[in-house]
């Protein structure tokens, strides 16, 4: 976009209709009256910038408000066609995706097997994009931004991938720009449960608290921290890598790591069906007594550290073992991390559910694709 001097006439407009383009995505559809109640402009100034966004194909006529006297009135709307993105979950056995526009509105998730498949960052994300735009019936020249959500610490400074090992195909350098080079995208990477921790921040549980960690108990372990509404990535993206965490109480193992006590094999075997199917197998912790309190206490033990030295106001547990854990895991796993005199901390079970990942994933491109969009708008 070019430079436009402040005070200008062209200033004035843009400025204007950038603040009307908001408007419409934070409120929806408007009539030309209320768009000049939300604005404060007049009826005329209001007819005046819904024409330059309807020119520049951002809004478009979507129905009509009855008034209670006169003719109705024509709404407008943002369209959803002009820019899209999709969010990208990696998982271990699969890929979920979904379209995301500027609106909102919710499209159809998709999943994506990957076993046999040949792997690339560019190869899967492609897959996943095409998908997603299949489900949503949307063209895809329209995707401009991907956000994709992986097990593994992101340096996103330095487009480095590390500790995974769920991504076969995928350097530990680099892969960002491959799939904007092959895709012609813009994409974020980012860690899975900093991106379930964003989700829970925005619509989940702990939308009110100063500061919380998220533990993710899934396939492996990890902890997301919010700091006052920001994620703490540390210096190379591994904040929060909880699941290398040696400790050897309830294994036997002084070699052992958090994960040999809470990974997916663990709990399976705890329920005694250690070739079941995770995370469908694991629903069965609900019902057995015995398994939610070890759960609960290696939970407990897995956390001590992080409430040692961050104290945060809240513990949410997320993740599948989680979820199957239900209210009564996190009623659990409070009684035992009480420690001394202490407050018992407050441990509450995830809000976002099963799509905690995703969510996170939309929000951050929701906001990517309003920005693009004013983008569009023409400057003089």
């Amino acid at each position: 976009m070019s430079q436009i001097d402040p005070g200008t006439s062209s200033w004035l407009r843009t400025r204007n209709d950038r603040e009307a383009l908001r408007l419409f995505l934070d409120h929806g559809p408007l009539t030309r009256t209320r768009l000049g109640e939300l604005s404060g402009m007049s009826k005329p100034t209001a007819t005046q910038m819904i024409a330059r966004l309807e020119r520049a194909d951002l809004v478009t006529p979507v129905g009509e408000v009855a008034g209670s006297r006169g003719p109705s009135a024509v709404s407008w709307g943002v369209r959803g066609d002009r820019v899209n993105g999709v969010a990208v979950n990696m998982l271990d056995d699969s890929i979920q995706a979904v379209l995301v526009d500027a609106t909102g509105i919710e499209h159809p998730i998709v999943d994506l097997p990957v076993a046999g498949e040949r792997r690339s960052p560019e190869t899967d994300i492609g897959r996943a994009v095409e998908a997603a735009c299949a489900a949503a019936g949307s063209d895809r020249a329209t995707v401009e931004a991907v956000t994709v959500g992986v097990q593994a610490a992101v340096s996103r400074d330095r487009d480095e991938l590390s500790l995974t090992d769920s991504l076969p195909g995928w350097p530990s350098t680099g892969s960002r720009s491959r799939i904007e080079t092959a895709l012609g995208v813009s994409v974020t990477l980012e860690n899975d449960v900093n991106l379930a921790t964003m989700a829970e921040r925005a619509v989940g549980v702990a939308q009110d608290v100063d500061s919380f960690a998220f533990l993710w108990v899934g396939v492996g372990l990890g902890v997301g921290v919010d700091l006052g509404g920001t994620i703490h990535r540390g210096a190379h993206g591994s904040a929060g890598e909880l699941g290398y965490l040696t400790v050897s109480a309830g294994t036997g193992d002084p070699g052992a790591v958090t994960t040999d006590l809470l990974g997916s094999q663990v709990i399976l075997s705890l329920l005694g069906n250690p070739r079941g199917s995770y995370p469908r197998d694991v629903l069965a912790l609900a019902d057995d007594a015995a398994a939610m309190r070890t759960v609960a206490e290696r939970i407990a033990l897995t956390i001590e550290p992080v409430l040692v030295v961050l104290d945060p106001a809240m513990i949410v547990l997320g993740g599948p073992t989680s979820l199957a854990g239900g209210a009564l895991l996190a009623e659990l796993v409070a009684a035992r991390a009480a420690i001394g005199e202490r407050p018992a901390p407050v441990i509450r079970l995830s809000g976002t559910g099963e799509s905690a990942v995703l969510v996170g994933a939309r929000r951050l491109l929701v906001e990517q694709i309003r920005i693009r969009l004013e983008e569009h708008i023409p400057t003089d």
